[in-house]
């Protein structure tokens, strides 16, 4: 080697430096690349997609490959470079010729490839994987050898290989961050439907039934005129049926099997009997997800929510579940009466019923208040106060005051909501209730 010429030892040298860039941007690119794009363009049959696909599935061998090819090239250089600095400046060249390969390739074998592939990864990527699918193959005695010493030595130490596809499997908090990261890629319509989607996966029916006591349902007891006046003031196309108590309940009716009725012609009280289906009931804590599938499979729309004794505690229907998706469906008349449970003041606090939900005061309201353990407004109080509040009670809620402004009996009808407080911490007793001296002075604060 002491007898190349120099010419030939530049040129050799460049190409080995140009070689040492490719290998080392390569790996950037091919391991920065975006796996689920890639996924999608190997589906639709880019070629580059399907071949870095497939050196992506075994990482391992692709890394042995690359390192392989880089330090080969490196270690050829640097010999070169050797021969060259020594044929210029003598014995000392060894020190000199060292230090400014080193140079060299720091910067244009590694900072500089590595950095482009970072802004260009697929192009780079792509091309990268027609060169290494016949390289790997061409090599493969050699990166096995490698391989399998390296393998070896991983598990004498207790480290095993695992799927790559696992490491890229997302949970729910994960796959929410993506989607809210896609900016413009997907509208914010869609982004919000996504997000709902995931948000299925954390509330329960009993989160988003119609309470009892608001479920409007045909009591058979009463006299055969008053049914059928209620029939045509009902605000819905399916209702319970029962007698005396909503808990003797027989099934559902629904209204348009009634269309003699709806017609004009006479409704008889065993016609209307004999169209009554049979009352699917739904375990109190059921997952809104799994509920979902259940009325898929069961061909059912509606259920009753049932606690474990039995006792009917709510209403919810397959509606009540797209809407937790898709929003509330404005045509609904009860949408009308869930949002007459808010009512903005002149000063900009809010007043809110006591029955209404938690969830849906958060959702109409972007707030965020406890929904853990109790399901309405007046179940949070309660909770958090441990006791019937008297009108005027004022306390905190994850920084936002809340003041009771009517009790009736044991059961909070309204409260006033206001604004978080700016300077409120979390604490022991965030929950505990105030004086109104006190709440006065948080809020001037």
């Amino acid at each position: 080697m002491n007898d190349l010429p120099t010419g030939l030892a530049i040129i050799t040298l460049i190409i080995l430096i140009v070689l040492s860039g490719f290998f080392s941007g390569s790996e950037t690119a091919l391991m920065t690349l975006n796996r689920y794009r890639l996924r999608n363009l190997a589906k639709n049959g880019h070629s580059g997609a399907i071949k870095a696909a497939a050196l992506l599935d075994k990482p391992d061998r692709l890394i042995g490959l690359i390192l392989l090819g880089n330090n080969f090239v490196n270690i050829l250089a640097s010999a070169i470079a050797t021969v060259l600095a020594m044929q210029t400046w003598g014995d000392a060249g060894v020190a000199i010729g060292t230090g400014i390969l080193t140079l060299i390739i720091l910067i244009f074998a590694e900072v500089l490839p590595k950095t482009l592939a970072t802004l260009r990864p697929e192009k780079l990527a792509f091309f990268a994987s027609h060169i290494y699918t016949p390289l790997l193959s061409a090599t493969w005695p050699v990166v096995f050898v490698v391989n399998t010493i390296v393998n070896k030595m991983l598990s004498f130490f207790g480290v095993h290989q695992i799927d790559p596809k696992t490491n890229e499997r997302l949970n729910s908090d994960e796959l929410r961050t993506v989607v809210t990261q896609t900016g413009d890629m997907i509208p914010e319509r869609h982004q919000k439907l996504l997000l709902n989607i995931l948000d299925l996966e954390k509330a329960t029916v009993d989160e988003i039934m119609v309470p009892r006591h608001d479920i409007q349902g045909i009591d058979l007891n009463r006299p055969w005129h008053e049914t059928v006046a209620s029939l045509g003031e009902a605000g819905h196309s399916r209702l319970p049926v029962y007698r005396e108590d909503l808990d003797n309940v027989e099934g559902f009716v629904y209204l348009r099997r009634m269309l003699n009725f709806l017609k004009g012609e006479e409704l008889t009280q065993e016609y209307f009997e004999s169209n009554v289906r049979e009352a699917y009931f739904v375990p109190e804590g059921t997952p809104v997800t799994l509920q979902l599938l259940n009325f898929q499979k069961e061909k059912k729309r509606i259920g009753l929510v049932v606690d474990e004794y039995g006792d009917i505690q709510g209403l919810v229907t397959i509606e009540d579940i797209l809407e937790e998706i898709v929003g509330e469906f404005t045509t609904d008349p009860s949408h009308q009466d869930r949002l007459e449970e808010i009512s903005i003041m002149q000063d900009g606090t809010y007043s809110v019923q006591g029955s209404i939900s938690v969830r849906e005061l958060n959702r109409e309201l972007n707030w965020n208040l406890p929904t853990e353990g109790p399901k309405t407004l007046n179940g949070l109080v309660l909770e958090h106060l441990q006791n019937i509040p008297e009108n005027g009670a004022t306390f905190i809620i994850n920084g936002r005051p809340i003041e009771v402004t009517q009790v009736q009996g044991n059961v909070v009808q309204m409260a006033r909501i206001d604004k978080p407080l700016s300077n409120f911490e979390p604490s022991e007793n965030s929950g505990v209730e105030l004086t109104e001296s006190k709440m006065r002075a948080a809020l001037h604060s």
